[in-house]
């Protein structure tokens, strides 16, 4: 969707081509079925229906993101939907197309995001899609996300959502974010570990990925702030140089990367943490502040952040 970007081009008169352009007829044919009976597939479902047709996997997402980019629609709009690795949890219930009532109050067990986000009710009495939370919680990893919900985090400082994608979102974690913030219009924050990976994974939830990018305005809330783990947190609360890891030559490349996009060069405050990194080329994981006390992230970390407003 970017101007002057390169073009794909599939022809079918080509010899190399032609087995691409069969595949994306096939899928099509299969889109136009399931559009015509109101149904709906995974994209491993396409995959599996004929494995030796399509090889792989990755053959047949890349030509959905394809025929998506070419139409100019929504992957959810061809009635494919995307298998879903994210949790939810806290102070939200919702209904789902088919009419079930799913609450996520927080407990010990998050409840997995949806598989089709775009048929969360939403009637005009917000009867369906209930929340008094304060704020949203993005939390990078699995692990992070249950110790949260084990020392009820949810209900302790205030009410609010957490939500993982466990690593990079799939598409629905992104689509359940955005659709809360487009409904709620609450403040999202962030908390991430203190590597290339992580501001990675925050910047796809932010400004979006390059390999969605055609879908980038539906799927991202550019005013998610990074509330944690700062790089200049880790000095500012003398984490012990033993507990962080030394960085790679590939998290040396990614955070290099990182730095020159344009959106960056917007956040000063973000280029400053990020040079902290590059000159300290050292990481840490949240985990790190266990080595201060067990439940330091739940019981201190946190709460002083959001109170006293240290997000950037």
């Amino acid at each position: 969707m970017i101007p002057r970007c390169t073009t794909k081009q599939v022809r079918s008169d080509c010899p190399r081509s032609a087995p691409k352009f069969a595949l994306m007829l096939k899928i099509l044919s299969m889109i136009y079925k399931m559009v015509q009976s109101n149904t709906y597939a995974t994209k491993r479902d396409i995959y599996y229906s004929d494995t030796l047709l399509f090889g792989s996997q990755s053959v047949v997402d890349n030509i959905i993101n394809d025929i998506s980019c070419m139409l100019r629609i929504p992957r959810r709009s061809l009635h494919i939907l995307s298998t879903t690795k994210g949790f939810v949890a806290g102070n939200l219930s919702y209904t789902e197309e088919d009419g079930t009532k799913v609450n996520c109050t927080c407990g010990a067990t998050a409840v997995t995001v949806p598989s089709n986000v775009q048929g969360i009710k939403t009637s005009l009495n917000r009867k369906d899609l209930i929340s008094h939370a304060k704020f949203m919680l993005i939390v990078e990893k699995d692990a992070t996300f249950q110790r949260l919900l084990d020392d009820d985090f949810c209900n302790k400082l205030s009410p609010c959502i957490m939500i993982t994608g466990r690593g990079i979102p799939d598409l629905n974690t992104r689509l359940l974010v955005r659709k809360l913030w487009d409904t709620f219009q609450i403040p999202i924050f962030t908390l991430m570990d203190a590597d290339p990976h992580g501001v990675e994974i925050m910047c796809i939830y932010k400004y979006g990925s390059v390999s969605m990018s055609f879908e980038a305005h539906h799927l991202t809330v550019p005013s998610i702030k990074w509330l944690g783990l700062l790089p200049s947190d880790l000095e500012r609360l003398n984490i012990r140089k033993d507990v962080l890891i030394p960085f790679t030559k590939q998290d040396q490349n990614k955070l290099a990367s990182i730095q020159k996009r344009p959106y960056i060069a917007c956040q000063p405050m973000w280029k400053k943490e990020l040079e902290i990194m590059a000159a300290s080329k050292l990481k840490a994981e949240i985990q790190v502040l266990t080595s201060l006390s067990s439940d330091y992230l739940s019981r201190v970390y946190l709460p002083n952040k959001l109170q006293f407003g240290g997000w950037l």
